[in-house]
């Protein structure tokens, strides 16, 4: 793969496919804002901060390292910012990335992973989730992602270029040696709010809903390893280079865990009983959101090998508790 420009790539899932890049012997260039993400989650020693929407900066990177090939992670990611702020996701996710990728394919760029998200199909009436269930994002940070799902996809048609959009479900875990997890702020997703919790970092932890019509009536949702992520970029990027059509892939377990069964797992793993307070229903949770895997299985030969529960907790315990202040 040579050269890759890994954008977003001092993020959560950025900054572990960088170093899952690095280990393959590929040369990574990132570029990243540092608005959300940490200029010490950077393994590369090629790294410029600086904006996406910069068409000169973008051009001058692609061109000094002769890149081909990018991984696009920069975006907000919040959905409650998002129902807030409309106009910021819009302009963040969608507007910027597609001056992002008019400047990249100008410059010579040949394949895109693009980084998108289960949040594309909304509320859906069936679970697991195809690829080919319907589209109907309930929040705008899910509708951004879309937008540029079809903004690749007619670049593609018209120029020629190969891309892949990954959507992925629920996130979790951190890289086995401990150096690198997860540093949100302000943090909202559940994993790190429990282990957070079990650190006395946190009061209690607040789980919304509690009568959904689901095994113990927490919510279900399908947890996927961020190393497990990182290798689906990677595999999606060498099939691109290898020929393989344009496609949009799920990723995830294809299995489901309830709010309460991480709660219940992540006491067994820190040893600490946690304060919960029940909470009402958030406007437009699901009750079920499990993916249905298997394209990526069968085309990408892709297996999450670290999703497991106690992989994914005890992954993250052992970060929080040797980076209890995050970097």
């Amino acid at each position: 793969m040579k050269t890759v420009l890994v954008t977003g790539g001092a993020g959560y899932i950025g900054s572990h496919t960088v170093q899952e890049l690095i280990k393959e012997g590929v040369v990574v260039v990132v570029l990243d804002n540092l608005t959300t993400g940490h200029r010490d989650a950077v393994r590369s020693q090629y790294f410029y901060e600086g904006d996406i929407a910069d068409s000169d900066l973008v051009e001058h990177i692609i061109k000094k390292h002769q890149i081909q090939s990018i991984i696009h992670f920069a975006a907000k990611s919040l959905v409650s910012e998002s129902l807030a702020k409309p106009e910021l996701y819009f302009y963040e996710n969608t507007v910027k990335s597609f001056v992002f990728l008019r400047a990249a394919i100008q410059a010579g760029i040949k394949q895109v992973v693009f980084s998108s998200t289960a949040a594309v199909y909304g509320i859906p009436n069936n679970t697991p989730i195809p690829e080919e269930s319907a589209l109907a994002p309930i929040n705008p940070y899910g509708l951004s992602k879309r937008m540029i799902e079809e903004y690749l996809e007619w670049m593609g048609k018209v120029h020629g270029i190969g891309w892949v959009a990954l959507r992925y479900f629920n996130a979790a875990g951190a890289s086995l040696d401990g150096s690198l997890g997860e540093d949100h702020r302000p943090e909202s997703h559940l994993i790190p709010l429990v282990l957070q919790t079990a650190l006395g970092q946190r009061e209690k932890l607040a789980v919304f809903g509690s009568d959904y019509a689901t095994p113990d009536g927490t919510c279900i949702r399908d947890y996927i390893h961020v190393l497990d992520l990182a290798d689906a970029h990677i595999r999606a990027l060498r099939a691109l280079k290898d020929g393989m059509q344009s496609k949009i892939f799920n990723v995830g377990t294809g299995n489901g865990n309830s709010v309460l069964e991480i709660i219940e797992k992540s006491e067994k793993i820190t040893g600490h009983k946690l304060a919960i307070e029940y909470q009402g229903r958030r406007a437009g949770d699901p009750p079920s959101l499990v993916a249905d895997a298997s394209a990526i299985k069968s085309i990408l030969g892709w297996e999450p090998l670290h999703s497991d529960l106690e992989t994914i907790l005890s992954s993250a315990w052992r970060w929080l508790s040797t980076h209890p202040n995050g970097f």
